[in-house]
């Protein structure tokens, strides 16, 4: 009855979910869409004012940000989760000290990560596939971006927060304020000052800063309840159960750094075999990686702004409204995924003529990647939105193993394997079949998962 009663005073557990969905996900989705234009707009510059080798040097670079976008899932999800099951289940307390652990945990994390970056950029862009002729421009652009990553980690931390807190609007504006400076910034630095690969970079690191002093604002005036000096700290239960909710989310970015990284020196080392080349092949997946990240943006953002009505309803135990708000996200997800398949398989050569001028080899590997690597992208939706309901609800075994499954069950093994009998084409396919494999089983696991829920609804029905 307690349960009932707390979904009937809070909009999450009574609403419609269409009108929900719209308040917490369009948000949530713009969010994750402007804040992949900082690096999407790089790319574009870069590709257009530098050139090939740019767009290469940016790709060897990105799996740094990658981390620290896990970085930013696995405390970000980790605490939103807590924060709103902690409310669904009326426990305040818990969730004021869900908030103060994971906002001082952003805090450490970002910093060391910096120097960490700052300090080993070299080797590591050299580990992320960086041949000769793009390491000089790679080092200049990581050094400068570098900075920006701490503030990068905390903004999009805090609008998961900002989020969970009801404030959706107001966590879309610090993001697409950041992105809307970006684009600026790049064309007065690259086209106005001539400052090239640095003044992308500065436009980046600068763009970034002014997100994380927007959503740092907002916590003075947090809704749920007063943030306060005493509830700042790392408690040590809080921080593992952060990390316990967050982890599925984090693995499955780690590992797609970690694919990155494998397909940066495959298609390299392979590549050089065939009249592509070294560095035609690192150019074309670093256009690529920018794509695949505006599609991730938004099944992420779709996900992330379901993850308030899953985690409230989850404790409020109303089992209904979690499987209807799962499958209404994953038909809105592949609606997305089938038009980015028909655009990459139909015009593919339009798409990546977006981002820079060629010549016919270029052009010519860059229509073979999007056609081969992203053929199964129709499917691409619905394996993020399912981890990210496993980790809404508290299923954190169900979500690492899937969130593992497709980069690092099915691809990593894929990449090492096939390119061994069909060369550079070997890397290419890795990609479909991956994709295909992980829907599959995302399948299975949530259908294995409903009939749990109705199990559980049975059992509250009787008692």
């Amino acid at each position: 009855m307690e349960e009932k009663r707390i979904s009937q005073n809070n909009p999450l557990g009574y609403a419609p979910l269409s009108g929900l969905m719209r308040k917490f996900a369009i948000p949530s989705i713009i969010s994750m869409l402007v804040n992949s234009l900082y690096n999407m707009t790089d790319q574009i510059f870069i590709g257009h004012v530098v050139g090939m080798l740019g767009n290469a040097a940016t790709n060897v670079a990105f799996p740094m940000t990658m981390l620290m976008i896990a970085f930013a899932q696995l405390i970000g999800v980790g605490t939103a989760a807590n924060f709103n099951i902690s409310l669904g289940a009326k426990k305040e307390e818990d969730a004021k000290h869900y908030i103060g652990t994971g906002l001082t945990m952003t805090t450490a994390i970002g910093l060391l990560f910096f120097l960490f970056v700052f300090i080993f950029k070299t080797p590591l862009l050299e580990i992320c596939g960086a041949t000769e002729n793009v390491l000089p421009l790679a080092e200049t652009y990581l050094g400068i971006t570098a900075i920006g990553l701490p503030f990068m980690l905390f903004s999009s931390t805090a609008s998961m927060l900002i989020r969970a807190d009801g404030s959706p609007s107001y966590s879309m504006a610090c993001t697409v304020s950041g992105a809307v400076l970006n684009v600026f910034l790049d064309w007065l630095f690259m086209f106005v000052f001539h400052w090239g690969l640095e003044g992308a970079a500065l436009a980046t690191a600068v763009s970034q800063f002014v997100s994380f002093l927007l959503s740092i604002c907002y916590f003075p005036k947090f809704r749920t309840f007063p943030i306060r000096k005493n509830m700042l700290g790392i408690r040590r239960d809080y921080a593992v159960k952060i990390a316990k909710f967050g982890i599925s989310n984090f693995l499955n970015h780690t590992i797609m750094m970690a694919v990155a990284i494998v397909l940066n020196n495959s298609l390299a080392y392979y590549g050089a075999m065939t009249v592509y080349g070294k560095d035609i092949p690192l150019a074309v997946s670093g256009v690529a990686t920018k794509l695949n990240s505006i599609m991730v943006a938004f099944v992420v953002g779709l996900s992330h702004g379901c993850q308030p009505i899953l985690g409230f309803n989850i404790g409020a135990k109303n089992y209904d409204r979690v499987k209807a708000t799962y499958k209404m996200a994953v038909k809105i997800g592949m609606c997305f995924s089938v038009a980015a398949f028909l655009l990459f398989q139909f015009f593919p050569r339009e798409v990546i003529s977006v981002f820079g001028a060629g010549d016919p080899l270029y052009y010519d590997f860059a229509e073979k990647y999007l056609r081969i690597y992203m053929f199964m992208v129709f499917t691409f939706g619905l394996q993020p939105i399912t981890v990210n309901y496993f980790t809404s609800i508290g299923a954190v075994r169900q979500g690492i193993v899937l969130s593992a499954s497709r980069q690092g069950f099915i691809l990593l093994p894929m990449l090492l394997i096939l390119p061994q009998f069909f060369g550079l084409n070997g890397v290419l396919f890795a990609g479909p079949v991956s994709d295909g494999l992980a829907a599959m089983l995302s399948i299975t696991m949530v259908t294995i998962n409903f009939k749990g829920l109705a199990k559980l609804q049975e059992k509250e029905k009787r008692g």
